[in-house]
């Protein structure tokens, strides 16, 4: 698994660019890709955790232009190793 942390600023674009992100999302969680997604409660930034390797996260931030939106940016990238989870 991997977890990418984002952090955003208040430029407007990270807004108008979010409803396709998020339906972006909504797939890669029905693939099973995706496990959890959501912001911080300030809205100050993000979480998301991947069940892919590091290849295929690169092909999912590449074709998600969110990412590369004005007012967000990628604060952690990093791999997670679970002791368990609710499926296990």
């Amino acid at each position: 698994m991997i977890v990418v942390e984002l952090v955003f600023t208040d430029d407007p674009r990270r807004l108008a660019a979010r409803p396709a992100h998020r339906a972006r999302l909504t797939e890669l969680r029905a693939a099973g890709v995706l496990v959890l997604a959501g912001p911080w409660a300030d809205d100050s930034g993000a979480l998301l955790l991947f069940d892919c390797d590091e290849p295929a996260l690169a092909e999912i931030l590449a074709a998600d232009p969110y990412y590369r939106t004005p007012g967000v940016s990628i604060r952690v990238r990093r791999e997670y190793s679970p002791l368990w989870t609710l499926t296990s």
